[in-house]
């Protein structure tokens, strides 16, 4: 028994499929954020009371240089998708919603490529 009726199922219509990647995505980078983020508040902590120059020397090393920049990464994505949600899911008006998402999207992109390029420009020198 199908839940589908008779004109929905002669003209094709259905689900996209295309809602269920995007919450996936969403998911795996909560779960990618957990270990990233749990080191990094552990590496900080153990940063705290050093100087500017401590730092840097921390910044430097090819394996924290990495994984800062994955953190980064991971982060800035995943906040440009839970923005995309809120806004789909709150914003009436689809020319509004439309120009918040690319807004939102092309911000959190601008930040993210700044903080890495930090990181890196920090980390070589």
């Amino acid at each position: 028994m199908s839940l589908r009726s008779p004109l929905s199922r002669a003209r094709g219509l259905g689900s996209a499929k295309s809602g269920v990647h995007h919450f996936w995505i969403q998911r795996l980078t909560a779960i990618a954020l957990i270990p990233l983020t749990l080191w990094f508040v552990f590496s900080v902590a153990n940063l705290a009371g050093g100087d500017y120059q401590a730092v840097r020397w921390w910044v430097s090393y090819p394996s924290v240089a990495v994984m800062l920049v994955l953190f980064i990464a991971v982060s800035f994505y995943h906040a440009a998708l839970g923005v995309q949600v809120v806004v789909e899911d709150y914003v009436g008006h689809e020319g509004f919603k439309l120009l918040l998402i690319l807004g939102s999207k092309f911000g959190l992109t601008v930040l993210g490529l700044a903080s890495i390029f930090a990181v890196l420009k920090v980390a070589l020198g």
